[in-house]
């Protein structure tokens, strides 16, 4: 996990210290057993996984296409006091992330959430999901060097491990690319 643009202190003087370890927990309790080969698990499931997990808790609210992917608001009363969105990046093709760094960023110069978090696999994990899916490792380069200007943004990257091993790869998806008569 790393903190950027004084996040963790906006995570604590917000009230969403409650919300990132509710956050926390959907991302541990998301179990993910994988094949133990190269490129040989579907990252759309882990994505779905994850989404499923999200989901099935209260007051998490799913972004419509083309913004944040999950926002949930610390309300006081009736009034809402500050919001946390969520991109998951654990699948599509890595090029993808700068795509997330602007949602996050539109949303914040929009007042639409006050901290961003950015999830994707770890390098370990990464190995073993379908290819062109960015890493823990590509996003803090990413922020880091090619991208500078995030590093302003109160963003949160968290990576996500895999939970073990299985006999099955997880299913990849289909797409009439690649099909054959």
């Amino acid at each position: 996990m790393k903190f950027y643009g004084g996040s963790r202190e906006k995570v604590c003087r917000l009230g969403l210290a409650h919300i990132f370890l509710e956050l926390q927990e959907i991302l541990i309790g998301t179990e993910v057993r994988v094949l133990d080969a190269k490129q040989a698990n579907g990252a759309g499931h882990v994505r779905q996984l994850i989404d499923e997990a999200f989901a099935s808790r209260p007051e998490w609210v799913p972004a419509r296409s083309g913004d944040i992917d999950w926002v949930k608001r610390f309300r006081y009363n009736q009034t809402i006091v500050s919001r946390i969105g969520v991109e998951i990046q654990v699948s599509g093709r890595s090029d993808l992330l700068a795509r997330d760094i602007v949602h996050i960023r539109n949303n914040l110069q929009d007042s639409h959430i006050d901290v961003g978090v950015i999830v994707v696999p770890s390098d370990e994990f990464e190995y073993r999901l379908t290819d062109r899916v960015a890493n823990y490792s590509y996003a803090i380069r990413y922020v880091e060097q090619e991208l500078r200007e995030a590093q302003t943004y109160p963003i949160i990257l968290v990576a996500v491990e895999h939970d073990g091993y299985s006999d099955e790869a997880l299913p990849k998806k289909v797409t009439n690319r690649g099909k054959h008569p």
